[in-house]
């Protein structure tokens, strides 16, 4: 896009939530920059069109990004949005995460058919996730529990519930407040008892790195504080070499000009769960991500994962 130029398009996937999302960046950049015409260019990617099997079985949460990428790249669109938990640690080169909006509510949503707490499931209920991140430390807690795979969008996950083919399902806080859902949370997981996953909450702007134009544009909307508190989580899970194969959670908080950062790697079965942190200043946030994932890996989370890489 050129010095000069009124519109930005901006490509999506077609779920509910990330239409959403995308809609709420436009409304930000029309609000920022009076006569700016933003348009959305919806699409449909892999992980958006294979329901039937885990994002483990078909190659990992980059799967819902990557159409939206090559459009960038090909000129179809200006920016994507996107959910951070969804975006791998490594991006294109020709390609830059410029901004990154302030976090919504970081942790994970108990959604059940009649109990209120965690510990007020009945012996054996049938729990739906598909994130090994939230099975492993649902059956630390709860070892009784069944594990059932949860696909498809907010609709469809709660209709299981609904039916009665599960007790209770497991979703994100951020994108139930979003959909106008939160009064069918039962209960919020506190990162005590469930680790959000690595910059869950986090709606992030992504565009050409050399597409000036539109990076300036951006600047508006990009909040320093989420940023920082993402950078640490994302160095944390990229020195770790994680991906949706990993059970791995990463959530950091900022007081101040001091950021702590919590990391957990754990068995998918939840009989391990390797938790450190770490505190220091919210300047060296990914310094204080990488190194915190050497102390984990120390203690045996390379071994672990490596395990579960060639599983």
């Amino acid at each position: 896009m050129s010095e000069g130029t009124s519109v930005l398009r901006i490509a999506t996937r077609k779920s509910q939530l990330a239409l959403w999302q995308a809609e709420h960046v436009a409304a930000l950049l029309r609000d920022a920059h009076p006569g700016l015409s933003v348009h959305l260019v919806p699409m449909t990617t892999k992980g958006d069109r294979i329901q039937d099997r885990s994002l483990a079985a078909i190659g990992g949460k980059g799967l819902f990004i990557k159409e939206l990428e090559v459009a960038l790249e090909e000129g179809h669109a200006d920016i994507a949005v996107h959910s951070m938990k969804d975006v791998p640690g490594d991006l294109p080169d020709d390609l830059v995460i410029d901004a990154v909006l302030a976090r919504a509510d970081p942790r994970d949503a108990l959604l059940t058919a009649q109990a209120q707490r965690l510990e007020d499931l009945p012996h054996g209920a049938r729990v739906g996730t598909s994130s090994l991140r939230r099975q492993a430390q649902l059956l630390a807690q709860r070892p009784d529990l069944r594990i059932e795979a949860l696909r498809g969008n907010v609709d469809t996950r709660l209709r299981r519930l609904d039916n009665g083919e599960l007790d209770a399902i497991i979703l994100a806080c951020a994108g139930l407040v979003r959909l106008g859902w939160e009064s069918r949370i039962t209960a919020r997981l506190e990162p005590a008892i469930c680790l959000p996953a690595v910059s869950q909450g986090i709606i992030g702007i992504e565009c050409r790195a050399d597409d000036a134009n539109t990076r300036k544009r951006l600047r508006a909307l990009n909040d320093p504080a989420t940023r920082s508190v993402m950078e640490a989580e994302r160095a944390f899970a990229g020195r770790l070499g994680g991906s949706c194969q990993s059970p791995i959670a990463g959530y950091a908080i900022l007081s101040g000009d001091r950021l702590t950062l919590d990391g957990l790697v754990a068995e998918p079965d939840g009989s391990r769960l390797l938790r450190d942190s770490i505190t220091g200043s919210a300047t060296d946030a990914s310094r204080l991500g990488q190194d915190l994932a050497d102390r984990v890996l120390a203690a045996g989370a390379g071994a672990l994962l490596d395990r579960l890489r060639h599983a």
